[in-house]
């Protein structure tokens, strides 16, 4: 009776610590407001106490339609795949649109000059650089439509990233890609019927970026449409009439390919 109640004891007491370790091991956010200038900006850290150690930092950077909480999704899925995310604010705190106009209207005034667009991002960038849990010697960065342009032209510009992925991003640019000054690995992933980024965009890009002797992996989903990774794509569409779309098989591997590109570039 007494060995019984021992074993017993003793499992419960198992059963306690692994619930205590599994409470402990959680993603932790953080909301976040930062200057860049005299404007005030908002962004999202996710990551998860269960890596104790130094761990990779990735920037998000949100579509067009803002800072929202698709953006902050993506964040926390980075952090349980064991980065460190920083949902960037490139708008303005409290700049959220609903309307495609709107967005569009962000959108200019964001980019209205490229200068602009690199210190809202290295604002961001230095602050997920200096939070206590990233290596900062390993930083990527990913984006979404607008998103996605942002990061092919900070690694355009040579920021000093370890890789970019572009999710449906547009590719086209007023800059261009020169030998020697782009130093981020470059992943794109795009629709193959996306008639916001048509075809001669995808040719250009990789003529840009071979012309650069960029590391450079495209991928293209046949018939897939723009914003195939947001699952509320489908209710932009109806409710605006727009040529998007979310796509189930697209979105997973795009989401799959980029984990296995982080996993060769932060082990080098």
């Amino acid at each position: 009776m007494m060995s019984t109640l021992k074993t017993a004891l003793a499992a419960a007491t198992l059963s306690l610590t692994v619930a205590s370790t599994q409470v402990l091991a959680e993603t932790q956010t953080r909301t976040i407001e930062y200057q860049v200038g005299d404007e005030t900006f908002t962004g999202y850290m996710a990551w998860d106490d269960e890596f104790g150690q130094k761990r990779p930092g990735v920037l998000v950077v949100h579509e067009w339609w803002g800072h929202n909480e698709f953006a902050r999704n993506q964040a926390e899925r980075l952090a349980s795949a064991g980065y460190t995310a920083f949902a960037l604010d490139m708008y303005g705190s409290g700049k959220q649109a609903d309307h495609p106009d709107t967005a569009q209207q962000f959108m200019q005034e964001a980019t209205r000059d490229m200068d602009q667009v690199k210190a809202r991002f290295m604002k961001a960038m230095d602050i997920l650089k200096n939070h206590e849990s990233v290596d900062a010697s390993r930083i990527a960065a990913q984006g979404y439509c607008f998103g996605g342009a942002v990061v092919l032209n900070m690694a355009r510009m040579g920021v000093d990233l370890d890789g970019v992925v572009s999710f449906h991003g547009a590719l086209g640019s007023p800059l261009q890609a020169e030998p020697g000054s782009v130093k981020a690995r470059v992943q794109v992933y795009t629709g193959g019927a996306d008639k916001l980024v048509p075809s001669d965009q995808v040719a250009s890009l990789v003529k840009e970026m071979q012309d650069a002797e960029v590391d450079l992996t495209l991928v293209s989903f046949p018939g897939v449409l723009h914003s195939f990774t947001n699952p509320g794509a489908d209710k932009i569409a109806e409710e605006f009439g727009m040529p998007v779309g979310y796509d189930e098989a697209a979105a997973a591997r795009s989401w799959d390919g980029a984990m296995r590109f982080y996993k060769a570039i932060f082990a080098e």
